[in-house]
């Protein structure tokens, strides 16, 4: 009996805010919430962002003055939403008017006498040029005279094209939340996202550690770009050329696992299975088959599974900018026949769109299997049950659309239709679209989705795109579709495609709904989410995402009416210990766990048999295996 691998928790940050209780797809659907809902969305991003405090029971600014929720709509709405999904990228990554460069110069003396200049002793080069004559000077310097050439770099500065970007929320710097020294950005953002995803939970993570055996608990999780800031692999590579020394911390910081390391030693503190799989833009989908494998094979009881990325850097921007994949000023204005652009609207899946725009953010989702859910009173808020990978077989340039799509999206259709039916498929379901933003993506995926929906009598099937808020965040891409769709079967709001005026011309509307306002239904009309990611090289995946109350209607036919009661029970402690988490965030307290150095393993104490092995801090011990799974060969 496979057991089902469900969503008990959830977390991290992007362009739109904080994800857990679905507060950052809140952001998406701001303008179709109910007025509290809205102001209190606005007044937990103001948190966040750092515009507001709460103390003694009120928000207030920098200057102790008090904001009822009414007057933080009033006073910061427009800030705030200004400052937050994509935008212009802001000066505290680079300015985009005048990014630093170097200019190579070529000097010589046209009246083909000796030049000269004056340098500090400690500058000079080791060697020294043989046709070189130095004196010394005065203050420690010395006089170079030379024949000849002289190749220099000389700072300089240029405007570039590529100008808006999915940047976490202004004034939200996340290396401020925890000891964060020496920490890459995007090992930063991982230590965030992971802790509020353990923290939404609303039950401890050492009940948890101590309900499992210790290799029962798994990790998976990278970056498909690295860590390429300062502080990673970008300084270690830069370091010679600039002058230079590299650090101790940046090579191995930089490695592209390193998301998942972070997680198991200083958040979780687990010695289970971790693995760190990349798929380009697909990444997390393929990091949550491993989970949910692993979780349906029985082999682990509980998956984490995240990214994190922090790409918004000049040298990605170039290196994405130079294939011509990004939206670029010139590009925006030639769209809309304007003079300005409005870089709000750069992202714009399955419109005229001229590329993608680059985001940074971090997701994670907590698994477990049903049984140990059911046991603990774990909220469970859907379940995945399948997530399929295919290539694309022969192309000519490896970063564009192939076949392997089409497999995926008709294998995670079928699987929907045997558990649930055809109605559940062609009525209750939606697709959050890859949605890239570039003119050869509208065209292929939706011609994807057309096929598929032909094949299976779909008609008027609902089609959203979340990147038109919060950009491509290469590898945790297909995280921000999952929050966005947790969100979705909790409040009933599809998010629609508001980045755009219309549909492209030449994107196949004949079976699917693009939705361009937002699509509300009855919380509880929507059943189940296909999750579509496709990645340069030919990375294809596709996810099949239960809503909580078809996992629930599951659980009750699996355990019966007795125990669902006693479930319930449960869960209404959890849900309370997650609602005080929740408060406590919305309030600017995030609780990021980051354990350096604590309750280390003491290595001496491990007791360890034939049978068995007892790690000291570990309730449970972990079974050594005894049985052979290929006697039938022997």
């Amino acid at each position: 009996m496979a057991r089902l691998p469900v969503i008990v928790g959830f977390g991290g940050y992007n362009s739109a805010g904080r994800s857990s209780f679905h507060r950052g797809y809140q952001r998406m659907v701001i303008e179709s919430l109910p007025l509290a809902q809205r102001q209190q969305t606005l007044a937990d991003l103001a948190c966040l962002m750092g515009l507001l405090t709460f103390s003694d029971g009120q928000y207030k600014d920098e200057g102790g003055t008090r904001f009822t929720l009414a007057q933080v709509d009033e006073k910061l709405a427009t800030m705030i939403l200004d400052r937050t999904l994509v935008r212009r990228i802001e000066n505290q990554y680079y300015d985009v008017d005048a990014l630093l460069w170097q200019q190579n110069m070529n000097m010589s003396n046209s009246s083909g006498q000796a030049l000269e200049f004056l340098v500090d002793k400690k500058q000079l080069p080791n060697p020294i040029p043989a046709h070189w004559q130095v004196t010394e000077q005065e203050n420690k310097q010395v006089k170079v005279v030379f024949n000849g050439e002289l190749n220099v770099k000389v700072d300089t500065f240029r405007e570039t094209q590529v100008k808006s970007a999915g940047q976490l929320p202004s004034g939200f710097d996340p290396g401020q939340h925890y000891k964060s020294r020496f920490h890459p950005r995007g090992l930063q953002m991982a230590v965030l996202g992971a802790s509020d995803a353990i923290n939404s939970i609303g039950i401890p993570w050492q009940t948890i550690k101590d309900s499992v055996k210790p290799d029962e608990i798994a990790v998976y999780s990278s970056s498909a770009m690295s860590q390429l800031d300062e502080l990673g692999l970008g300084g270690m590579l830069q370091s010679r050329l600039k002058g230079g020394r590299v650090t101790t911390k940046q090579c191995p910081l930089g490695l592209n696992s390193m998301p998942a390391d972070f997680v198991n030693a200083y958040v979780l503190g687990s010695v289970g299975s971790t693995g760190a799989i990349t798929g380009a833009c697909a990444s997390f989908l393929y990091n949550l088959r491993a989970g949910v494998e692993d979780i349906t094979s029985g082999r682990r009881r509980v998956v984490v599974v995240g990214n994190s990325e922090a790409p918004i850097t000049p040298e990605v921007i170039d290196g994405y900018g130079t294939m011509s994949a990004l939206a670029t000023e010139s590009g925006l204005k030639k769209l809309d026949g304007v003079d300005e652009v409005n870089f709000r609207h750069s992202s714009r899946p399955f419109g005229d769109n001229c590329g993608f725009t680059m985001a940074e953010s971090t997701q994670y989702a907590v698994l477990m299997d049903d049984a140990l859910a059911m046991e603990l009173g774990a909220d469970i808020h859907g379940a995945v049950t399948d997530i399929f990978v295919n290539a694309d077989g022969p192309k000519k340039s490896i970063s564009s659309p192939g076949a392997g799509n089409y497999v995926t999206m008709a294998k995670a259709v079928a699987a929907a239709r045997a558990m649930l039916g055809d109605e559940a498929v062609q009525k209750r379901s939606f697709i959050q679209a890859h949605g890239s933003s570039t003119p050869q993506n509208r065209v292929t995926e939706s011609n994807i989705f057309d096929c598929v929906a032909k094949a299976f009598a779909i008609t008027d099937w609902p089609v959203t795109a979340v990147k038109s808020y919060i950009g491509h965040s290469l590898a945790p891409a297909s995280a921000d579709q999952l929050m966005a769709s947790l969100g979705v079967f909790k409040h009933g709001i599809l998010p629609g495609i508001k980045t755009m005026a219309k549909v492209a011309d030449d994107v196949n509307q004949d079976r699917i709904d693009i939705c361009l306002q937002d699509n509300q239904r009855a919380i509880g009309d929507w059943d189940v989410a296909f999750l579509n990611s496709k990645g340069f090289g030919g990375n294809n995946a596709t996810a099949t995402v239960l809503s909580p109350q078809v996992a629930e209607k599951m659980l009750g036919k699996r355990y019966g009416e007795a125990a669902m009661k006693e479930y319930l029970a449960k869960r209404e402690s959890t849900r309370q210990q997650a609602n005080d988490y929740d408060d406590r965030a919305s309030k600017g307290d995030l609780q990021v766990i980051y354990r350096f150095g604590e309750d280390m393993i003491d290595e001496s104490k491990i007791e360890l048999n034939d049978k068995s092995l007892a790690m000291p801090g570990f309730k449970h011990k972990i079974e050594l295996p005894q049985d052979n799974p290929f006697k039938d060969m022997f």
